[in-house]
């Protein structure tokens, strides 16, 4: 008789050995890494949003590398990028934090009933640990840079929401992704006003991705507020969005310029900007008309 051997589980994931201590309770959980090479990430194509897709293999299936770039404390709910578990954090904040705990779940499980940060995350898991620390930073101040790392986050959440959606339509993920391109457009273009109003170094921040295959540092989060103005803008006051979008012109406009001498700024920045720069100049054009 033939042994029908069990397939080998393939491991996309691995918890290090050294625990991260949470600032807020004290208590001490494992970091989730996911694993690389051996094909799990084949790099699709770069989206208008500088979002990379990655194509699925056979192997491993469809991945999301940007799900284990957040940290989430199983025990008090309190999540962050994982270097921010080792910022110096005032005593008032922490304790704020402890307190709310609870109050943070619940909010999470508003939208992510049923969540886990107890096992290999999954995209739905990630999702909402995301949203855990969108909350989070909420609570955190300018020190930290929370601003820009929520418009980070945001867009983010849009993307991972509208991925769910697509696997798993009928259960208003559309919805909730729209509500989040929402608020990355605010964070992002309150990170502005925090940079010249010196409230927050929203510039010196040291990777301002948005995804996690590439910095596109300050340019970027410029690029992106005109994009996002553009795509996710509201519609009822077009006065007002005319004017935020002619700022926004400008503003890429800059980006030519510095793009044309330096050979340090990325091509698909520039070719990006480039084409947003005509649609917002056709858009402002015929609404002189």
């Amino acid at each position: 008789m033939a042994v029908i051997k069990e397939a080998k589980k393939v491991a996309l994931s691995y918890f290090s050995k050294d625990k991260i201590p949470c600032p807020v309770c004290k208590k001490a959980f494992s970091r989730e890494i996911m694993r690389s090479g051996n094909g799990r990430m084949i790099a699709g194509k770069l989206t208008d949003e500088l979002h990379r897709i990655y194509e699925p293999s056979a192997k491993y299936g469809r991945v999301y590398p940007m799900i284990y770039e957040i940290g989430a404390c199983p025990y008090c709910y309190t999540a962050m990028f994982w270097n921010d578990f080792k910022e110096k954090i005032p005593r008032e904040e922490l304790e704020y934090l402890y307190e709310h705990s609870q109050e943070r779940k619940e909010k999470v499980e508003t939208i992510f009933p049923y969540f886990s940060l107890k096992h290999e995350r999954q995209l739905y898991d990630g999702a909402a640990m995301y949203y855990m620390a969108l909350l989070t930073y909420d609570c955190l101040g300018g020190y930290i840079i929370p601003t820009l790392k929520k418009g980070i986050i945001s867009l983010r959440l849009a993307w991972l929401t509208g991925e769910m959606n697509l696997r798993c339509q009928d259960h208003n993920f559309d919805l909730i992704s729209k509500i989040f391109y929402s608020k990355a457009l605010f964070f992002y273009q309150q990170s502005l006003y925090c940079e010249t109003d010196k409230s927050e170094a929203s510039s010196s921040l040291n990777n301002m991705g948005p995804d996690i295959d590439k910095n596109y540092g300050w340019d970027g989060v410029v690029y992106l507020c005109g994009l996002l103005e553009y795509k996710y803008g509201q519609q009822d006051d077009m006065q007002l969005r005319m004017k935020k979008l002619s700022e926004s012109k400008t503003a890429i406009a800059r980006i030519f310029g510095l793009g044309k001498s330096s050979k340090n700024k990325p091509g698909p920045l520039l070719e990006h900007a480039r084409n947003l720069y005509d649609k917002i100049s056709k858009l402002v054009a015929d609404d002189e008309f």
